[in-house]
């Protein structure tokens, strides 16, 4: 007796191929690949809890140094002390005007940073030829690997005697000088990464608002870059980070003055850059080198908040996206 309707078979498990059903039904096949899957999920795992442990020892490490200083009956750190002289007597360990001299610095280069940086990275994405894009992002790219002593050098040689003969100034190592070095570290990375959050952006966006009469500036300025903010505020976290973090060109280009500064055109003194120049000559396990620790741990928790906040704003704007 002939079944009507064709094969009653057809398409279920027995069209497969030989090949697909082994693969698909044979034991063999399905342990090693289970295995390696373990494998891999148990390294993924493994490497994430590697960092974590990490950060919390360090965090422990910057906190033991410290604590004997903060409990010593004599001088302690104090956020509200106006003079950092450690080698004075009775010694003197004021955070503030490192603190003040740190954030100076950095939202001074924040402030130079991230305009031009932003705009090089629309200009990039949206504006410049493809010919003039292969040249220019490779070499913004290449600046980022530039090693931060030869930014230091820079500053000594070119921007400090300039500084110093535009606004008078006795000395050309100023606040203003390491903001101008910092935001030339920083405009490679915000640069580049603020391009490639611009550039993922679907075409179509811009599409719609041309079709609606916008012109192209009005499109990328109230469309495009709107669309792309959470990489962009991402870049520029990291850009902030970079600035906050640097050492070395702090230490040559800032005058390295322990008191509060009161405008841009003074020496400062960074908290990166106290450490960097103190660490190698303290005695191990005086107040001095107790103090450093303090320090280190005050920069530790400053950093930690600003990634903090980088993450909250790029889960708000993806959210809201």
């Amino acid at each position: 007796m002939k079944l009507s309707g064709g094969n009653p078979l057809a398409g279920t498990e027995m069209d497969l191929s030989p090949a697909k059903r082994s693969a698909g039904q044979n034991p063999r096949w399905r342990q090693p690949r289970a295995l390696l899957e373990k494998v891999v999920e148990t390294g993924l795992f493994l490497a994430a809890l590697t960092g974590v442990v990490t950060i919390i020892l360090i965090f422990l490490f910057l906190f033991k140094e410290a604590v004997p200083l903060l409990l010593a009956p004599g001088p302690t750190a104090s956020l509200t002390a106006k003079n950092w002289y450690p080698v004075s007597t009775p010694p003197v360990f004021g955070l503030w005007p490192l603190i003040a001299g740190s954030l100076l610095v950095t939202f001074g280069a924040i402030a130079i940073s991230v305009p031009l940086g932003v705009g090089a990275a629309v200009y990039l994405a949206m504006v410049a030829k493809p010919t003039v894009r292969e040249f220019v992002k490779p070499a913004i790219e290449i600046l980022a690997g530039v090693p931060s002593v030869v930014l230091g050098f820079f500053g000594i040689a070119v921007l400090a005697p300039l500084i110093q003969d535009i606004f008078g100034l006795p000395t050309g190592l100023t606040a203003l000088t390491g903001a101008v070095t910092l935001a030339f570290m920083a405009i490679p990375t915000i640069t580049s990464i603020s391009e490639d959050a611009i550039a993922a952006v679907p075409g179509k966006y811009l599409e719609a608002a041309l079709s609606l009469g916008a012109t192209k500036w009005q499109s990328i300025v109230t469309v495009v870059v709107p669309a792309a903010l959470s990489g962009v505020s991402a870049a520029i976290m990291l850009g902030i980070g970079r600035a906050i973090g640097e050492t070395m060109t702090v230490l040559m280009v800032t005058g390295n003055a322990g008191v509060i500064p009161d405008s841009f055109l003074v020496p400062v003194r960074t908290m990166t850059a106290t450490i960097a120049a103190e660490m190698g000559e303290v005695a191990r396990g005086s107040l001095h080198y107790h103090a450093l620790f303090v320090v280190g741990a005050v920069l530790f928790i400053m950093t930690f908040m600003i990634n903090l906040i980088a993450d909250l704003i790029s889960r708000r704007l993806k959210k809201g996206a």
